[in-house]
């Protein structure tokens, strides 16, 4: 086993697995084997679990095929990099997020659902890149074997390799070393599976089971609830690990139900059910009498009959069942029906949460209300509103238990990430040492100030450009500033020129600004296309000071100097202490920048 475990990361080594051309040539080639060889593997199946021939295809193949032309079709935007937030200290720099493969992955199937259970986790370890050894359940054989059988016909044989076996395979399998490990199964079994690889560190992806349960309101379409509920607890003969376990509703419900879910099957599978093609059959011998053993001591409403021969068990039913009875203390994983009278919603999310997280919860009710306290109040893998089973076909959606009902998730978009590592990548050079000084001894309390202000904002392409444009508004205004101090003596001249009515010569230009009254005085203005104070046109009224501005802010051009950023301007507050160019009038209304 250890050599051909290292035969498989020997090519995953080799890098071929790599290539996005490569893993799209490898899906293509699966669903061309689904396609041509479907009566093989539908035969494999039926011979398992007696399943028809259109319940295995609309079971597993249309899940599977719908699955890789998803894949096919969105794996080119998944593989790419995705862009890294940043912070000042590498806003020059290249910084983002690249999926990548894993390498050698383990994934170990179940017998219930055989071809999607292992193929489904497949097809995102091949679009991720890895390298994968599959352990099919030896329960179903016959699907093991024709999986082993046609697998390298169609894909890399070194690189995708099918280990068939019983527990001694499959100890051996866990105790070599893996990069992550997919599990479809029971709770015990995932206890050993993740002990196993706790002695690796090798991450693990655990789908195991639970009792998943179902709340019937009595507001809901009572017709259609059970009918639902009926399809995805016989179903696969009650071997589904999202399938309803047991039923909460008020007793006032229990007949109603009872009668509808029995006029159900009978519109599912006629008067003789067991001559169904439609019903399939429990496993095996082992299985077949767990599940008899659940029924000892209970109420049976309709249903129980069985047949060892065959391994039929017929759908049942089973009311007014005692919460602490053995079929409520396992996952029943059969087509045996209990319904636990409670006495509102809010028991029922007592009897939920006292209890394993369940890999399914479905609700059924008109209140929307009362769903969303039942969705609030719990918690399982996923949850279902009036309707079951659902879910698990939809690939957008990830797959996966809580607590003992397991660990991470798969299906479409997830089962990429479930399989890829997520690698941080930043790309710096060698300049801007001087940005470097903040980290490197000595300290100081200004290296702590300016660390804080670099790794402390997070910056956009948006907000940086708006950085670097009031970086150089300040540069410009400040050059304005160091041009207008070179007229700082024509301040007492504007301040007479504007009591005379004479024209002072200046710099500047594209703006007028009416001034404060002086004194009682006609407001003036600085004309610049005069060059100067000139008398007002008498459209300002004494005492009712106004001032206008065209072009460039005027706080930015007057004698104050540049403001930094939007700016408004005030002439509530005095001029700035120690201006070289403040004129008196400027002293009774000035024009002071603030942020």
């Amino acid at each position: 086993m250890e050599h051909q475990v290292q035969r498989v990361r020997d090519a995953f080594l080799s890098g071929r697995s790599r290539p996005l051309r490569f893993r799209l040539q490898q899906l293509e080639a699966l669903r061309r084997m689904l396609q041509e060889r479907e009566k093989d593997i539908v035969a494999a199946i039926g011979a398992d679990l007696r399943k028809s021939e259109f319940n295995a295809y609309v079971q597993e193949f249309l899940t599977l095929l719908g699955e890789i032309d998803l894949v096919l079709e969105k794996l080119p935007e998944w593989v790419k990099a995705t862009p890294a937030k940043k912070n000042m200290l590498i806003m020059l720099d290249e910084a983002y997020i690249q999926p990548q493969p894993l390498g050698v992955v383990l994934i170990i199937g179940a017998w219930n659902y055989p071809l999607v259970l292992l193929i489904q986790p497949l097809i995102g370890a091949i679009a991720a890149g890895n390298a994968v050894i599959m352990k099919p359940s030896e329960v179903s054989e016959n699907t093991a074997k024709i999986l082993a059988k046609l697998l390298p016909q169609y894909l890399d044989q070194d690189l995708y390799v099918v280990v068939n076996g019983g527990i001694e395979e499959t100890t051996e399998l866990l105790k070599q070393q893996f990069d992550h490990i997919l599990y479809t199964g029971n709770t015990m079994v995932g206890k050993i599976i993740m002990e196993a690889a706790a002695k690796h560190l090798t991450p693990v992806t655990l789908e195991l089971g639970g009792k998943s349960p179902c709340y019937v309101d009595r507001d809901c379409d009572l017709d259609v609830a059970c009918r639902r509920i009926a399809w995805g607890k016989y179903m696969n003969c009650g071997q589904t690990c999202v399938a309803p376990d047991y039923i909460l509703c008020e007793s006032s419900l229990q007949n109603q139900i009872v009668q509808k879910v029995k006029e159900t099957l009978k519109e599912f599978y006629g008067e003789n059910i067991k001559e169904s093609p439609d019903y399939e059959r429990i496993i095996n011998l082992r299985h077949f009498k767990r599940i008899l053993s659940l029924l000892e001591g209970q109420k049976i409403a309709f249903g129980g009959e069985t047949d060892e021969a065959t391994r039929y068990v017929a759908p049942t039913v089973l009311i007014d069942v005692d919460p602490e009875s053995k079929v409520m203390q396992e996952e029943i994983f059969g087509p045996i029906l209990p319904i636990v009278p409670v006495k509102n919603a809010e028991e029922a999310i007592r009897f939920i949460n006292e209890r394993e997280k369940p890999l399914a919860f479905y609700v059924f009710s008109h209140n929307d209300k009362l769903v969303k306290r039942m969705i609030e109040g719990t918690s399982s893998g996923a949850v279902t509103v009036n309707d079951v089973v659902v879910h698990f076909m939809l690939s957008s959606l990830p797959f996966g238990g809580v607590g003992s009902s397991g660990m991470g998730a798969y299906h479409g978009k997830h089962s990429f990430d479930t399989f890829s590592h997520q690698r941080s990548c930043l790309l710096r050079n060698f300049k801007r040492e001087f940005v470097n000084k903040l980290r490197y001894p000595p300290s100081s309390q200004s290296k702590v100030d300016w660390a804080k202000f670099v790794l402390l904002k997070q910056f956009s392409k948006g907000k940086l450009c708006l950085l670097l444009l009031a970086f150089l508004g300040a540069v410009v205004a400040v050059l304005v500033k160091t041009r207008g101090l070179g007229y700082s003596g024509l301040g007492s001249l504007r301040a007479q020129g504007a009591r005379s009515n004479q024209k002072v010569p200046g710099p500047i230009s594209s703006r007028t600004l009416h001034r404060d009254t002086l004194d009682g005085g006609t407001p003036g203005l600085w004309d610049a296309g005069a060059e100067g104070w000139s008398k007002g046109e008498g459209d300002l009224k004494q005492g009712s000071p106004k001032r206008t501005q065209t072009g460039p802010s005027a706080c930015q051009r007057n004698a104050l100097g540049p403001c930094w950023g939007p700016a408004r301007c005030s002439s509530a507050r005095p001029p700035r202490p120690g201006h070289p160019s403040t004129p008196a009038h400027v002293s009774r209304c000035s024009f002071f920048c603030t942020m």
